[in-house]
């Protein structure tokens, strides 16, 4: 670890027992499963091609097909999935449906009609809008994105079951909540909710002995 990584290391650790401190589950949390790791992805193509890979099925078999894409076309960039055919895609586990999707978001990044470098400098609401224009990228998608890529403090991800779950152990709820009830539920932790989440995602993974996949993400 060099020392810029020690610096931000330490900043993050101050940060999560800052926000634990004004919130006994999250403090709760904390104490049982220890420092969630920083859970970021660098933002760019790579990152929105996984978060579409990985809708409705598990992150290792979305890894899985990421890395076998990558291996086929050299470079994860636009340009480089346009030119593989659906029966490539297929061959590489991508569904039909994942495949329109895919060639969705590489036709707009390349035509320029999503600028994602202008992403950054944009309110939260205004990512998501862009994002969700596209087919098959939806609000969790949007929100993962804007969580995990673009670092922002503020996102609560209701349409996450992972995080829904792990609310319901947590707070030591009867029923799993979603929609406008996990909304509700995390109010509580704004405008910290993208912490919140980080430390209940890590409750949830060591309650079950796993960890976060990680994917190498360059192009």
């Amino acid at each position: 670890m060099d020392d810029l990584e020690a610096v931000g290391r330490r900043a993050w650790e101050a940060h999560v027992h800052e926000v634990a401190a004004m919130h006994p589950a999250l403090a709760a949390e904390l104490e049982d499963h220890g420092m969630p790791e920083r859970w970021s992805r660098p933002p760019g193509f790579p990152s929105l091609v996984l978060l579409i890979l990985e809708q409705q099925v598990s992150l290792a078999s979305a890894a899985a097909a990421y890395g076998r894409i990558r291996s086929r076309t050299g470079a994860m960039t636009p340009a480089a999935v346009l030119a593989t055919t659906p029966e490539e895609l297929r061959e590489d586990g991508v569904s039909r449906q994942k495949d329109r999707y895919l060639r969705a978001l590489s036709d707009a990044v390349e035509s320029g009609e999503l600028d994602l470098v202008a992403l950054d400098g944009m309110a939260d609401d205004d990512v998501a809008a862009a994002l969700t224009a596209l087919p098959g990228i939806g609000r969790w998608t949007a929100e993962a994105y804007l969580l995990a890529c673009l670092d922002r403090p503020d996102v609560w991800p209701i349409g996450d079951r992972a995080l829904q779950v792990a609310v319901a152990e947590r707070l030591g709820l009867d029923e799993v909540p979603v929609g406008v009830e996990l909304e509700a539920l995390g109010e509580q932790w704004r405008p910290h909710r993208s912490t919140a989440a980080r430390l209940l995602w890590h409750g949830y993974l060591a309650r079950r002995g796993r960890r976060e996949t990680v994917v190498d993400l360059a192009p």
